[in-house]
């Protein structure tokens, strides 16, 4: 491990609020990484593993918190068929690289995934997904440290019983990520078939195609942006963690009592049907570029289910708008939106 001089944490995360941790320590190999989350664990101390924080937001006194910098790097090649590769990844590597490296490499499979920011070990915990494409798809297998058991152990695909942007990881499973390996595609250059009629139409092809996956990369990434959902220096709105709620997925006959304009999407078992929590934050009267008064957080001015920080924010001011729009949200539609990042010292 290093020690290194603790800094505002504000500096490290997307969303751009946090203190001063306690400590610092980066691990750049997965030795150091389950070394310092088990001293932790045998401590009494608040700890927090934190990665690509894009996915966190922090509270502003943090002065009891010590925070371990997952830094470890690499991508490594495990086996290879003609038609297939599987690629073991080190889990402080950034998402979007890898998905930038396998795209320019000919691998398929998670190039609709483009433009997530984070870190590869994170994306089983929420099981990230984007435009018909999750990495429950192509996860073959993880190296995970139990903090129940203590055991550091190898753990196939199903032990994280995926779902919906969740896994066994949200619902109390504690641990930490070391590598992920993926089994991806070689399908001479074409991604797997779109599962996105957003990127279909955008492109005027038919459900189901198989594109170039530099094409399929370029137009998620267009599309992500135009809703702020790529990190840039250049756009205000993507000084956020994303989006900031997950669509809740209500079954079939509890859709039937909302409005029929309400934007939807049939689940894969064809009984439930997830609903935009963007359409239910708007028309919960909570417009995009809404703020609270003499406040520095807002709702983005491109995409109603992003929270962003205009310059100066507090932890607080971020807490506060998100209860704000759960309250409206709730009172106008009887829906409880759940945050999708993890909110840490509040």
């Amino acid at each position: 491990m290093t020690l290194v001089t603790p800094v505002p944490l504000a500096e490290l995360t997307t969303m751009r609020v946090g203190g001063k941790p306690k400590t610092l320590n980066r691990c750049e190999s997965t030795g150091e990484l389950y070394e310092a989350v088990r001293e932790s664990w045998d401590s009494e101390e608040k700890y927090h593993v934190l990665a690509g924080g894009s996915n966190t937001v922090f509270a502003d006194d943090l002065s009891d918190m010590n925070i371990i910098l997952v830094a470890n790097r690499g991508i490594e090649t495990i086996s290879e068929t003609e038609d297939q590769i599987v690629l073991r990844v080190q889990a402080g590597e950034s998402w979007d690289e890898f998905v930038a490296w396998a795209v320019g490499q000919g691998y398929a499979g998670i190039e609709a995934m483009s433009g997530i920011p984070g870190s590869v070990g994170a994306t089983p915990v929420q099981n990230v997904g984007a435009y018909g494409q999750e990495v429950s798809q192509v996860i073959t297998q993880v190296e995970f440290l139990d903090r129940e058991t203590g055991e550091l152990a190898t753990r196939p695909n199903g032990y994280f019983d995926f779902s919906y942007r969740d896994s066994a990881l949200k619902r109390g499973r504690k641990g930490v990520i070391g590598w992920v390996e993926f089994r991806l595609q070689k399908l001479g250059g074409l991604s797997v078939p779109m599962a996105s009629g957003q990127i279909t139409n955008h492109v005027g092809a038919e459900y189901g195609s198989q594109l170039p996956l530099q094409q399929v990369r370029d137009v998620v990434l267009e599309l992500r942006g135009s809703k702020g959902m790529v990190v840039s220096e250049s756009d205000p709105d993507s000084v956020s963690c994303g989006s900031f709620f997950t669509n809740p997925v209500v079954s079939n006959s509890k859709a039937l009592e909302f409005p029929e304009d309400i934007q939807k999407w049939s689940m894969d078992d064809q009984q439930s049907v997830k609903l935009s929590a963007g359409w239910l934050i708007e028309n919960a009267g909570i417009p995009k570029g809404y703020s609270l008064p003499g406040s520095k957080a807002a709702v983005s001015s491109k995409h109603a289910l992003a929270i962003i920080n205009t310059g100066g924010a507090t932890g607080a001011e971020i807490a506060e708008l998100a209860r704000f729009i759960q309250e409206r949200v709730s009172s106008r539609w009887g829906m409880n939106l759940i945050p999708e990042p993890n909110l840490i010292g509040f």
